[in-house]
C-alpha cells in the first residue's frame, strides 16, 4: 500500500519529536535511526523516557521525589512520581504571566445564537482568581468534587482551572444528557458543588434545562451549592431566579456565575496576577479528574485519574501532534467526552484554545469550516462519525453541480490548517481519501485511539511518518503496546487483542467506590495477568502502524473464525445508497451468524438486487466468511453520546437482553426497532 501523505525531509527535522529524539541519541549515545527504534528505546527505558520528558518541557513541581515510578508487582498498583507534588492548574497556566494581552481562549457558540468570546491570558487569570475566591468562601478544599454540566465553552475551562487550583476534583457531563444519565454518574461521586448553564443551543434552538437541574438537585443531597451560568440569555435571569427560589426552600445555596464575575471584577484590583492564585499541592496519587465509561451495561464506571494525565497529554500534544505555542487548536467535543480534557491540556503549551459548541452542521456544514479559516486554526480534531457525515453532505453538493472539478472546500482558506485529528471510532480508508481529496492535500491526518480509561492514546499520529489509509501511524512513545493472540503471545500483521504491557502515567488511580480494586482489575486485567487488555481488536501492520477493527466484544466469530466489523464497514461505505450501518454477530444454532443493519440514504430503498450486490462485494473484496446471513433496513443506528457506534447494544436487544445503561446512548429510542428482528 502506498502512503497517502509523506512529510518532507525538511519538515521532519523541524518537528519537536525529531528534535527530542536527537537529544536522547546524544545524551545516551544511542542510534535511533527511525521512529520505530525511538519507540522501542522508550518502552525499554520507561522511567528514563519520562524523566527526560518532564525535564524537557519544564513541568512545575512544588516538591520533587527521587524516582519516576514505583513499579509494583501488579500493573494496577504502580505509583507514578512518588514523593513529587504538583498543582494541575498551575501547570496549565504556567505561561499566563507573560504576553498578558494575547488571546488564550476563543469561544464560538453555534452560528449567531450569541456573540463569540475572546479571553486574554490576563482575563483568564482574573476570572480563575475570582472563581477560586468564591470556592474558598464555600469551604471547597482539596479532595472535594465539583460536578459540571456545561456546554463546551470558556466557562467549563475556567471552572476546571479554579477547581484543580485548590486540589479539588473536576467531573463534567454534557447538558444534552438526560437527568438519569447525569445522576447515574454524579450520584456515585457525591459532589459538593454543581456548576451548570441555564441551557444550551442546538440547531438554532435554545434548550432550557431549569427543570432538569431541579430534578437532579432533588436526587443529589451532597450538593451544597449550585452555580448557574446564564448562557441562553445573559440579560434574562428567570432561570436563575427559579432555581434560587427552589434552593432557598431546600436550604441550598444558589449563586449566579455571571454575578460572581461581574460584581467582583468591578471591585477587584485590575493588577491581579498569576501569583495571586492559590495553587494547592497534590501528589500523583491524588485525584484530578473523574471520568466515566461509555459502556452500555450497568452504571458507568467512575474512573479516577491524577496529574499523570497531564504528563501524557503533553507528550501527545507536543511530540505526536507537534503543537506550538504560536498555533491555535480546536477539538469538536462536549464536556462529557475525554477529548475535552485532552484539548484543555493545550493550555500548557500556550496555544490559543478555540472552542466551538453546538451542531457542526448548523446552519450548514460550511459555518464550522469558515470559522476554522477565520481563527487560523492549525490543529482541528473531530470524530470519524463527523467526517463520514461531512463526506455525505459535501458529496450531495457535488452531485448537484455541473462542474466535474467541483470542490466544496475550494473557497475556504485552510492554509493554516496543518493537522486533522480523528477519533471516537476507526476512520476507514474512505475517510482518509475524502480528507485528502476534498478537504486538503497537504495536511497531517491523524487517526488516534485510546480512550476515556487512560484519558489519552495508545496509538496516534506522528509528524515523522507517512500516512497510510485506514492506519493509525504509530504506537505512542513509552506506551508498551502489543497485539496478543488468545494465548497471550505477541503477533504482527495478524488480528488480535490490543494490550499494553507496562504501566503509563495516565493510568487510572482507581475506580470510585472500588476500595479493593476488584472492578479496576476485572476491567483491564481479567484476560491476561498483569497486562492491560484494552478490549480493542487490532493489528500491527508491516508499516508498524495500527489498524483498529473495533471492540473485542463486538468481534464476529462465525465458524470459530474471528472477524473484525471494520472489514465489513469498509465495503458498506462504498455504497452511495447506504448512509450508515451496524453489524452484529447473533448466536444462532450453536454458531454465530452475521447480521447487517443498514440505514438508507434519502430516495433509496433496500431491495433484493442491492442485498445481492452487498453480499457479492463483501465476498469478493473481503472473504466468504464475512458475508452477512441477514441484511435489514432500519430507521437509525445507535450511537453513544460521544459518537461511538454500539454493536453490543443492538446484539443485546436482538437477543432479548436488557441494555442497562441506555443513558449512554444519544438515540436509545432507536433500539425499539431492533426488537423486531429476533
Amino acid at each position: 500500500m502506498k502512503p497517502i501523505w509523506t512529510p518532507l525531509s525538511s519538515q521532519l527535522e523541524e518537528t519537536q519529536i525529531f528534535q527530542f529524539k536527537s537529544k536522547i541519541e546524544k545524551k545516551y549515545s544511542v542510534e535511533l535511526k527511525d521512529y520505530e527504534s525511538f519507540w522501542s528505546w522508550s518502552v525499554r527505558n520507561i522511567p528514563t523516557f519520562w524523566s527526560e520528558w518532564i525535564a524537557e518541557i519544564g513541568i512545575l513541581f512544588q516538591k520533587k521525589g527521587k524516582s519516576i515510578w514505583n513499579r509494583k508487582e501488579h500493573f494496577s498498583e504502580t505509583e507514578w512520581f512518588p514523593g513529587f507534588e504538583i498543582n494541575f492548574a498551575e501547570n496549565l497556566l504556567r505561561k499566563f504571566d507573560q504576553d498578558l494581552d494575547r488571546v488564550a481562549i476563543h469561544f464560538q457558540p453555534e452560528s449567531e445564537t450569541s456573540s463569540p468570546i475572546h479571553l486574554t491570558r490576563h482575563e483568564v487569570v482574573q476570572k480563575v482568581f475570582l472563581l477560586q475566591k468564591h470556592l474558598i468562601e464555600l469551604g471547597f478544599i482539596k479532595g472535594d468534587r465539583l460536578a459540571a454540566v456545561l456546554p463546551n465553552s470558556h466557562t467549563s475551562i475556567l471552572g476546571m482551572l479554579a477547581t484543580t487550583s485548590l486540589g479539588g476534583i473536576w467531573s463534567s457531563a454534557s447538558p444534552d444528557f438526560g437527568a438519569k444519565g447525569i445522576l447515574d454518574r454524579f450520584q456515585q461521586i457525591e459532589p459538593k458543588v454543581l456548576l451548570v448553564a441555564d441551557g444550551y443551543f442546538f440547531k438554532g434552538k435554545a434548550i432550557n434545562c431549569t427543570d432538569k437541574w431541579i430534578e437532579i438537585l432533588s436526587a443529589l443531597p451532597s450538593v451544597e451549592t449550585i452555580v448557574v451560568w446564564n448562557f441562553l440569555n445573559p440579560k434574562n435571569s428567570s432561570s436563575f431566579d427559579i432555581l434560587k427560589s427552589w434552593c432557598e426552600i431546600k436550604n441550598k445555596k444558589c449563586l449566579s456565575y455571571d454575578a460572581i464575575l461581574s460584581k467582583d471584577l468591578a471591585s477587584t484590583d485590575k493588577s491581579v496576577q498569576l501569583d495571586d492564585i492559590q495553587f494547592t499541592p497534590i501528589t500523583f496519587q491524588d485525584p484530578v479528574y473523574i471520568m466515566y465509561s461509555s459502556g452500555t451495561t450497568g452504571l458507568p464506571k467512575c474512573i479516577v485519574q491524577g496529574a499523570g494525565v497531564l504528563i501524557n497529554h503533553t507528550k501527545e500534544l507536543i511530540l505526536h501532534t507537534d503543537l506550538r505555542e504560536y498555533e491555535s487548536i480546536s477539538y469538536y467535543t462536549t464536556c462529557g467526552w475525554m477529548m475535552w480534557n485532552w484539548v484543555a491540556s493545550s493550555l500548557f503549551v500556550g496555544s490559543k484554545l478555540c472552542i466551538y459548541d453546538g451542531n457542526p452542521f448548523y446552519p450548514d456544514w460550511k459555518f464550522l469550516w469558515h470559522w476554522i479559516s477565520k481563527e487560523k486554526i492549525s490543529v482541528f480534531g473531530t470524530s470519524a462519525k463527523y467526517l463520514a457525515v461531512l463526506e455525505t453532505e459535501t458529496s450531495n453538493l457535488k452531485e448537484n453541480s455541473d462542474d466535474s472539478t467541483f470542490s466544496p472546500f475550494a473557497n475556504i482558506d485552510l492554509s493554516n490548517l496543518r493537522c486533522i485529528l480523528s477519533t471516537g471510532s476507526p476512520l476507514l480508508s474512505s475517510g482518509f481519501e475524502f480528507v485528502y481529496s476534498k478537504i486538503k492535500k497537504d495536511v497531517l491526518l491523524c487517526s488516534i485511539s485510546g480512550g476515556t480509561d487512560l484519558n489519552g492514546c495508545f496509538a496516534l499520529g506522528n509528524p515523522m511518518l507517512p500516512v497510510y489509509p485506514g492506519e493509525l501511524q504509530s504506537r505512542g512513545l513509552a506506551m508498551a503496546v502489543s497485539i496478543f493472540d488468545d494465548e497471550g503471545g505477541r503477533i504482527l500483521c495478524e488480528k488480535g487483542e490490543l494490550v499494553c504491557e507496562e504501566p503509563f502515567p495516565s493510568m487510572p488511580l482507581y475506580f470510585w467506590n472500588d476500595s479493593l480494586g476488584e472492578k479496576y482489575k476485572d476491567a483491564y486485567f481479567s484476560k491476561f495477568h498483569d497486562i492491560w487488555c484494552h478490549g480493542d481488536f487490532a493489528e500491527i501492520t508491516q508499516n508498524n502502524g495500527i489498524i483498529i477493527y473495533g471492540r473485542s466484544d463486538a468481534t464476529l466469530n462465525p465458524g470459530g473464525v474471528r472477524i473484525g466489523t471494520s472489514d465489513i464497514y469498509t465495503i458498506i461505505e462504498t455504497f452511495p445508497e447506504i448512509q450508515d450501518s451496524v453489524i452484529i454477530g447473533q448466536d444462532y444454532e450453536n454458531d454465530v451468524r452475521i447480521v447487517l443493519f443498514v440505514k438508507m440514504n434519502y430516495q433509496y430503498e433496500l431491495n433484493e438486487e442491492l442485498i445481492l450486490k452487498i453480499k457479492s462485494n463483501i465476498k469478493n473484496q473481503v472473504s466468504p466468511r464475512h458475508v452477512p446471513s441477514l441484511i435489514f433496513a432500519v430507521k437509525d443506528i445507535p450511537y453513544t453520546v460521544n459518537g461511538k457506534k454500539v454493536e453490543l447494544a443492538v446484539k443485546n436487544t436482538m437477543e432479548g437482553k436488557a441494555v442497562k445503561n441506555s443513558n449512554a446512548l444519544a438515540n436509545p429510542e432507536c433500539l425499539e426497532e431492533y426488537k423486531n428482528f429476533t
